[in-house]
Order: structure tokens, then sequence, then C-alpha cells
């Protein structure tokens, strides 16, 4: 029975169990799940073992957080994956206070997203906080703060230049080239636009391999069973600077995670009242908990899935929780962990700048959007100013602010989005603006 927007299925119906599952591999394989947390893991410079466990943490927790958030929550077909939006404040924290402070600075935030829902504030924010054009440049300054991560794993003389360049440009223009290959054919062949970064991996794996860099011994020694424990990492440490400056990134969180779930709501016919709103947010910050506790990072809807569903026309929630307990089931395997970790960190870096540009042109294009005046474009230049110039402070001069400014300018996501939220508040409206109206 077709519903509006031609879908075939919607968010209550039933899907044939075997549809389901190969549809929820459909949405797992869409979502690029890996890409965050071996970012991270360099980041911090974990080892391997470190970085196997980070990463079976997030696929574990992912799929806690999707059942969670698309059963008992939004009640919508949205799955959960870890936020490129706390990486920089993460590697930051992690690196200063080791990995029990980074764990510790992620549960506080975590609790007071449940609160904001429990105490129905949280639809009221949104309404008066988040316009979208705030949402729109949130994501440019995520695609801005994370390029010089991503250039400098492909542009290292780390292990030689040319041993980093070989992987990481394969990826980088693999990924591309399919990218362009799904325009021509207007993605009528949805498969090339969803494996392209696996394949993107893969290529960049070849790569590396005729350098002479791929090493994959450590898939031997891994277990093919193993279930992620709470606090891997070690017991919380919590720390007043840290704390602050996540919850900070929870709220730019929300941001990007609020834009998914009405690009969803979108897609499937389905309102977002204020109940549904504030449900939506104990759901997100439930999920965060039980990532922190694991030892993972915080989580956010992801907008790759309202992609897939406006291809297969199924918004069934029966679909994504599916694709929930395939992710938990994924994350009890080691030995699929060692493979992902053995991909190259150029390959994935070289993956990642590729996103990191798809990010800021899609921020730019909902901006655009917008009915830009004098206010809009003052916050917008503002923000952007500010978040480069946090990204090309050096060590010394970020060394010689207090230890809260230092966590806070260490991350180009928490300046940027902190100061294009306040001055959107703070700043009156273009009288012109009204004018018009």
């Amino acid at each position: 029975m077709a519903t509006e927007n031609n879908l075939v299925l919607g968010v209550n119906d039933r899907v044939e169990p075997l549809k389901a599952v190969g549809l929820a591999f459909l949405h797992v394989l869409a979502m690029d799940l890996y890409v965050c947390p071996i970012v991270l893991a360099t980041m911090l410079g974990l080892d391997t073992a470190g970085t196997n466990q980070l990463i079976q943490i997030c696929f574990f927790t992912a799929g806690i957080a999707t059942l969670i958030q698309t059963g008992f929550g939004i009640k919508l077909p949205v799955v959960q994956g870890a936020s490129f939006v706390a990486l920089s404040a993460l590697a930051t924290i992690g690196a200063n206070g080791g990995m029990a402070m980074m764990v510790g600075s992620i549960i506080p935030g975590a609790i007071i997203l449940v609160l904001l829902g429990v105490t129905k504030l949280f639809a009221k924010i949104v309404r008066r906080c988040i316009p979208p054009y705030i949402g729109g440049l949130i994501i440019v300054i995520v695609g801005l703060s994370l390029t010089p991560t991503a250039a400098g794993g492909v542009f290292s003389i780390d292990g030689g230049l040319a041993a980093n360049l070989a992987p990481g440009l394969a990826a980088m223009i693999t990924l591309i080239i399919m990218n362009v290959i799904a325009y021509k054919t207007g993605y009528r062949h949805h498969l090339v636009s969803v494996l392209s970064v696996l394949c993107s991996l893969a290529v960049g794996c070849v790569a590396a391999a005729l350098v002479g860099v791929l090493d994959f011994s450590g898939v031997l020694t891994a277990d093919w069973f193993g279930m992620p424990l709470p606090f891997h990492f070690g017991m919380p440490v919590f720390d007043i600077p840290s704390i602050v400056l996540m919850t900070f990134i929870y709220f730019i969180v929300l941001i990007e995670t609020t834009g998914v779930w009405f690009t969803v709501g979108d897609v499937t016919n389905e309102e977002l009242t204020d109940e549904r709103l504030n449900r939506a947010v104990i759901g997100e910050g439930l999920g965060c908990l039980v990532g922190s506790l694991f030892g993972g990072t915080p989580l956010t809807g992801y907008s790759t899935n309202a992609g897939i569903i406006s291809i297969t026309k199924v918004a069934s929630r029966t679909v994504v929780m599916c694709a929930g307990v395939i992710l938990i089931v994924l994350g009890m395997c080691p030995k699929l962990m060692a493979v992902i970790s053995s991909v190259p960190e150029a390959a994935i870096c070289g993956v990642l700048l590729v996103v990191c540009q798809i990010l800021v042109v899609n921020g730019l294009r909902i901006i655009v959007n917008s009915k830009l005046d004098q206010k809009k474009m003052l916050v917008i230049g503002l923000s952007l100013i500010f978040t480069v110039a946090s990204l090309v402070l050096s060590a010394d001069v970020k060394a010689a602010f207090p230890v809260m400014l230092q966590y806070l300018v260490s991350s180009g996501t928490a300046v940027g989005g902190i100061i294009a939220v306040v001055l959107n508040l703070l700043l009156p409206e273009d009288p012109s603006a009204h004018a018009e109206r």
C-alpha cells in the first residue's frame, strides 16, 4: 500500500523477516560507522588493541542506541551512530587527561539531555534557538573543523609521504568517481552511492599493499566473539573543564541530530510534535549514556539513512530496529573490528577529506535556502572566522589560555557552534527583514 511521498511501507507497517534483514543491511552499509572511531583512535594515538576495542564499542552501543531511539524515543526510523561533531573535543580531552577523563566528560552531558526531555524544555529550546540556517552553519563548521585532520592523514611524512599518498589519494579519487557516477545516473543505481565508501577503502587497501604498508597480521590473532564490557578504558574521571566543554558539544550534536529528525520526519510524512521532540532527546540522552558507560562517543542520528528510506520507499521502524540488532552482533565480533582497524589511516583520511567537503556543501545548501539578511550574514561570517582562527592557533598560544579555554579553543566545532548560537540569540533582528514582512 503506497503512502504520501510514494512510500511503500509506513513507519508502523510490518515487514517480512527476510526483507527486513536485507533492507537493514543496506542501512548498516550506508552508515560508514567505522570511520569515526578510527579517526578518533588515530587522534588519540591508541594502539591496535585500543583501536579495535573503540570500533567494537561504537558498533555495539550504536545498535543499542538505535533500538532505544527507534523503539521508545522518537519512534521513527532513525539509526544512531558516532558523531563527527565531538571528535576534536574528545581528542583534546583524551590526549590531555587520558581515556578515563574522556569517558568522564561524556556521562554528565548525556544525563542533561535526558533531563531536557523529561522536563519538556527541549522542544521550546529547538523552536527558539535552532533556526534552519544555524543547523546548516553547524554542518559547515564540522566539515571545516575536521578538514585539517583528514588532510594531515593523507599528506603526511610519517612512514613516508608516498606510503600515505598512495592509499589516501586512491581512496579519495575512487570515492569521487563513484559519487560522480551515481550523480550522472540520477542515483538510479543506488548501490553505487551506498557502497562508495566501502569500495574506496578497498581500493585504498590495494594501493597500500602495492607500496608495502598494508598489515592484516592483527586479524589472525583476534577472537571471533567478544562482548564489550562497561568501563573498558577504566573508571571515569570527572574533570570540570572537560565536562563543561562536552556539555557545549552535546548541544551542538543536538543541532546536528535535530536536523536529521526533521529530515526523517519529512521523508516519512510524520509530524515532529513537541511531545515527539522531547521523547527524541530522552532517547538520544539514554543512547549517549549507554555509549559513555562502555567508553564510546556521543551518538547522533545518521542522515544517510533518510536517503536509504527515500530510495527504498520503506520507512518501517522494524527495518531500522533490525539494523540496530545487526550493529550489536557486529560489535561482538573482534575479528571483524580487527579487519576494519587494519585499513590504512591514510585511506580513512582520504575518505574523510571528501566527506568533510560534502558536509560543507550540504551545510551551505541549507544556508542558501534560508533568506539571508544582515544579521544572518554577520552570524555566519563571525562564526566561520572564529572557527578558522581556532584551527590555526599554535599550541603555544593555546597553552597560554586558562585550562577551560584551552579545551574550548582546541575544538573548532565548539568555538564556531557556540559563537553561532549565542550571536543568533543576542543580535537584534534585521529591521529590513521586518519591513519586507
